[in-house]
């Protein structure tokens, strides 16, 4: 879906410009970054994701097992995110890696798809489900 490949590419170019054309500004949409809490409307997102480009030099995504579902106007995407990045949390002079599970719903408007609801919580075991239930 064209949709969410534009909000990765919003995301990994720390265009501020490209990341509000990616969302839809009402009703109020809703953005879960893993390990922190949400965050609700579009002037609070907009801010949380100008403090995340100000503090992150460098952030690339390989998306892996990626599902896309339409049902009339909403659409989601569920993907792993396997994350490459520098900036906080990367060692000195190094890159940081990371997975994360997400959703990406998107609503369809007059101008196109818009992303309502992003959803990522981190991954903490590499194992599958039979693992993690031991």
């Amino acid at each position: 879906m064209n949709a969410n490949t534009a909000f990765y590419n919003a995301f990994e170019a720390g265009d501020l410009d490209l990341m509000a054309a990616v969302w839809l500004p009402e009703p109020d949409p809703v953005c879960i970054h893993p390990g922190n809490a949400a965050i609700y409307g579009y002037s609070e997102m907009m801010r949380a994701w100008a403090m995340i480009f100000a503090n992150t030099p460098y952030i690339q995504f390989f998306l892996t097992d990626v599902q896309v579902r339409v049902d009339e106007d909403v659409a989601y995407v569920t993907c792993t995110e396997n994350v490459l990045s520098s900036g906080e949390g990367a060692p000195e002079e190094g890159f940081a890696g990371g997975k994360a599970l997400a959703t990406n719903v998107f609503r369809r408007t007059s101008s196109g798809w818009r992303l309502w609801i992003h959803h990522a919580s981190p991954v903490l075991s590499s194992g599958g489900p039979l693992e993690e239930a031991e």
